[in-house]
């Protein structure tokens, strides 16, 4: 379900000059830096390297299914842009946040294949930085433009899984 609204909200939206997948792309560097330098210790295997694998294309796919939801919803990918809709349908039904999981994932899966134990504190890290930078300023500006009708998908629907 998409809920569409006609005026736009007089929530204050912050400017954010990082976005997303820069965070996204840090981590990933910081796995293959730590990889190589900091490996702490390594559990390189061929069900770590089919579990990374796996990782990584759910969190891709997560990625498209999202997109591909905001892009029929005619509202912005990009955090704190202008939003038009609520998006409640499809890997919506399941996590609040399914770009964010996808990323996260795909942190997972390349710390997997990497076989580093250090690259495996990524993840957390990142999904850290994600929520006190994104996801819960974007929740505050949802409740401020859908009210009670964000209030109860929360209620329904997790944040994370």
């Amino acid at each position: 379900m998409t809920t569409e609204i006609d005026k736009p909200s007089e929530y204050q939206r912050p400017r954010r000059i990082v976005y997303p997948p820069v965070w996204l792309v840090i981590g990933l560097v910081v796995i293959f830096v730590v990889d190589q330098y900091f490996p702490i210790q390594r559990f390189t295997s061929t069900p770590a390297q089919g579990l990374g694998s796996v990782a990584i294309v759910a969190g891709l796919l997560l990625l498209v299914l999202a997109g591909g939801l905001f892009k029929k919803a005619d509202t912005e990918l990009i955090p704190f842009r202008e939003v038009r809709a609520l998006v409640t349908d499809g890997v919506y039904r399941f996590t609040r946040n399914p770009m964010y999981l996808g990323m996260a994932l795909i942190l997972l899966g390349t710390a997997c294949t990497t076989g580093t134990v250090a690259g495996l504190l990524v993840v957390p890290v990142f999904m850290a930085v994600i929520e006190l930078r994104f996801v819960r300023p974007e929740e505050e500006m949802l409740r401020g433009i859908f009210g009670d009708e964000f209030d109860t998908y929360c209620n329904r629907v997790r944040r994370w899984l």
